[in-house]
């Protein structure tokens, strides 16, 4: 598969994505999440012999 042609940030005022707005300036730098520390970890159900 080719890799994607790279995008120019819209100047549009109206742009509504976010890497448009942070690259004009419109809105800070957003957070980026952090990785699971543990992304296998089983489902905390609650006990058999307890009703829902």
């Amino acid at each position: 598969m080719p890799d994607p042609i790279p995008l120019q940030p819209r100047q549009d005022p109206g742009a509504a994505d976010a890497g448009s707005l942070e690259k004009m300036g419109r809105i800070e730098p957003q957070p980026i999440p952090e990785p699971a520390t543990q992304p296998f970890v089983e489902p905390d159900w609650p006990p058999e012999d307890q009703p829902a």
